[in-house]
């Protein structure tokens, strides 16, 4: 077998072999390229993007910096996006579900070595691959280890080290990481149009009851408003009837002065 063999079969192998060291440097040429390209320059960073990884979905977007190994293992769904300078050591697939968002700073690691220093300084290593299930939102300065998969419809706290696989449903958290608390299903059933209809029905006759309730309301404040007010009235009766008896005395006064006046 040879050392690429060896390492997409999960077995021992070793990373400074040739062909492997010219598939690093040609990717990382391409990661070098990408992180350069002007950040409005949409086209151009797809069209890299396309020749980087091997598979990827609609509206995908890894914000620069981003590094990979190989990128051929690298397998992205629709509505990807990755925050700055994610790092993906793709010895082994990497594979991200539809709608996953990745914060910054966060790293995939499918690359290990073993735990005997004379072995591990030999060059050897081996490579186990990651999964990513759908509807995934993973904090910023995460690291996902390798051969852990994550299910669909999980939260992975900021600062998480994932040594072990979370299950579907769950808000995991921690160092290691681990599941906290259960999310609510994943599958919202789907509202028939007789159900719609009904409740815009419903809420047209609400609508409704509450336009009778404000023109009962309106009518009744007119109505009241028309009503003669018995006090007025009498006031102004009152009024009148002062002005009548106290005027004519005061014009008599003045015509019996002025009649006083000619006499003498």
């Amino acid at each position: 077998m040879t050392e690429k063999e060896k390492q997409q079969a999960g077995e021992l192998y070793n990373a400074n072999d040739k062909e492997l060291v010219a598939e690093r440097v040609k990717a990382k040429k391409l990661c070098v390229e990408y992180n350069a390209i002007e950040y409005n320059d949409y086209q151009k960073k797809t069209r890299l993007l396309d020749r980087l990884v091997a598979l990827r979905g609609e509206n995908t977007w890894i914000e620069a910096n981003f590094f990979c190994d190989y990128g051929y293992n690298i397998v992205l769904g629709d509505n990807f996006y990755a925050n700055h300078n994610l790092v993906v050591l793709d010895c082994a697939e990497v594979v991200f579900g539809d709608n996953v968002f990745v914060g910054p700073n966060c790293g995939f690691y499918t690359a290990g070595h073993p735990l005997e220093y004379k072995v591990r300084n030999q060059g050897l290593e081996y490579a186990k691959p990651i999964k990513v299930g759908s509807n995934v939102w993973i904090g910023g300065n995460v690291c996902v280890m390798p051969g852990v998969t994550i299910g669909d419809n999980v939260v992975i706290g900021g600062g998480s080290v994932v040594t072990e696989d979370i299950p579907s449903g769950v808000v995991a958290a921690g160092n290691p990481c681990k599941p906290l608390r259960k999310l609510p299903d994943e599958d919202i059933p789907e509202i028939s149009k007789e159900e719609v209809r009904a409740a815009e029905e419903k809420q047209a006759e609400i609508k409704s009851e509450e336009v009778k309730k404000a023109e009962i309301k309106s009518a009744e404040t007119k109505q009241n408003e028309a009503k003669p007010d018995d006090k007025k009235p009498a006031a102004a009766e009152e009024k009148k009837t002062h002005v009548n008896t106290v005027k004519p005395v005061n014009k008599k006064k003045r015509k019996v002065i002025k009649i006083e006046e000619v006499k003498k």
